[in-house]
């Protein structure tokens, strides 16, 4: 999963590192070197944004097994999930990962506020985070509206031991594990 992490962010690099030197946004010489130069940046950005997310994604298609180990662990005594289809699984998470990637966009503006950003990033991505780890392990277990109205019924735990999973996502080594760590809280 890592790996997949890895070769989708050195796709986006690639793509954009070859898009910005060879479009030409403006006439100007000078203004189309700042303005390479600032899509780099940009590019930079995006990337450190949506790590957490893409990692998350990634990883969310190998964290059926860490479920089933800490149900084996803790729960020895329920019977086998009947969960989801993999093609369940894998719309869910590409369902996921676009609505991840729209609203980490959609926060980016916020990053003019200064102080104000990592409240509503750690906030958008805790909620997210929070919601697609207890679906994942809710849904081996319960149909949808069953898993909804757990969420509702939790949803301040879901969302606050998101936000914790969305942090860890932020910290270089430790981002390895926190999807694990996600799954299993």
């Amino acid at each position: 999963s890592i790996a997949a992490a890895i070769v989708v962010f050195a796709g986006v690099w690639s793509v954009t590192g070859y898009l910005l030197p060879n479009t030409a946004f403006f006439a100007w010489g000078w203004l189309e070197t700042v303005i390479d130069l600032l899509g780099g940046l940009a590019t930079l950005i995006v990337t450190w944004f949506l790590f957490p997310g893409i990692v998350s994604t990634m990883v969310g298609f190998f964290l059926d097994s860490v479920a089933k180990a800490v149900e084996a662990r803790h729960f020895p005594t329920l019977g086998p999930a009947t969960g989801q289809t993999v093609g369940e699984s894998i719309a869910g998470a590409c369902k996921f990962l676009v609505v991840l990637i729209l609203l980490n966009l959609l926060i980016l503006p916020f990053l003019i506020l200064g102080p104000v950003f990592p409240f509503v990033f750690y906030g958008v991505n805790g909620y997210l985070l929070g919601r697609e780890y207890f679906e994942l392990v809710a849904l081996r277990r319960v149909d949808l509206q069953e898993a909804k109205r757990l969420r509702q019924e939790n949803r301040r735990q879901i969302i606050l031991a998101g936000v914790v999973v969305a942090l860890l996502l932020t910290v270089p080594v430790v981002n390895l594990a926190a999807p694990v760590i996600g799954v299993a809280v």
